[in-house]
């Protein structure tokens, strides 16, 4: 619950910042009868990322046995994939996502009118909630689907509130934190899927067990515990991994995020180097 919690908070968070800018730059320009459209685009992505989601829930179910772990395996691989790919264009965007978003929303406006803004904001929340969809089902797989909609369900409520709270009181919210921020978080949480995943391959036998447990601290902290499924929601915790498992786990985590670091520092320096120029 906790992970569906988390990814829908930020997925749904990011989607209602933008929105949000949006909804801001036509106060601005004085096109605030265009907020229609805006709602609009929202509306229709809202219906597809749901049809998505009932998509893949029903391709997963289709499945049985063998099958169904390599399709649990390939479907935690893949998001933990789109989770990568969203780290690193987070600390791309995060420094100009603002401007880039009011140039779009003028350019919007001025050159296709009301099918430019339904664009516009269709797309902003269509991918948030694509990816969200993808994540949901990924997580269906390491807790109860109750539980996973439950935290789904609240995380999106939350990231709707929060939305509002801040446009309402006017301020600015330091997206560059925020992504950063969120950024390890999906750090934590790919790496956990990327584990899981090859668990489930290992499972249906696409993958060598090579060791099958590395340790054994379920006697000491069991996965299916309430503390042991919380680690297990928040840093992909397994009581008794397999060496694979560990291996991988620990390779995307070091890897990845010694990438994402040495990205970081080089954008830094190079905003650095245009704002002395």
């Amino acid at each position: 619950m906790l992970t569906s919690f988390l990814i829908a908070l930020r997925e749904g968070l990011e989607a209602a910042l933008i929105i949000g800018i949006i909804l801001s730059v036509l106060r601005q320009i004085g096109r605030e009868h265009q907020a229609r459209t805006v709602w609009g685009g929202v509306g229709a992505a809202v219906v597809v990322s749901a049809g998505a989601g009932l998509l893949l829930r029903q391709l997963g179910l289709a499945f049985e046995g063998r099958g169904e772990a390599i399709f649990e395996g390939v479907a935690m691989l893949a998001a933990a994939g789109v989770l990568t790919w969203m780290i690193f264009w987070m600390q791309r965007q995060a420094p100009n996502i603002r401007h880039e978003i009011e140039r779009d929303v003028r350019s919007a406006v001025g050159a296709n009118g009301a099918w430019g803004l339904f664009s516009l904001a269709f797309v902003a929340v269509v991918r948030e909630g694509i990816e969200t969809a993808l994540f949901l089902t990924a997580a269906l797989y390491s807790t109860s689907p109750l539980l996973t909609l439950a935290g789904g369900a609240l995380g999106l409520g939350a990231a709707v509130v929060l939305g509002w709270l801040i446009f309402a009181a006017g301020r600015q919210l330091n997206l560059r934190q925020f992504f950063q921020v969120s950024g390890l978080l999906l750090l934590v949480v790919a790496a956990g899927l990327v584990g899981h995943g090859i668990h489930e391959l290992q499972e249906a036998a696409l993958l060598p067990v090579l060791v099958e447990h590395v340790w054994d601290l379920n006697p000491v902290l069991d996965e299916n515990s309430t503390p042991g499924l919380f680690l297990k929601a928040l840093f992909g915790y397994n009581g008794n991994p397999s060496l694979l498992e560990t291996l991988a786990y620990a390779a995307y985590f070091v890897v990845i995020g010694w990438a994402a670091w040495q990205n970081r520092q080089r954008l830094e320096k190079r905003a650095l180097a245009a704002n002395s120029a």
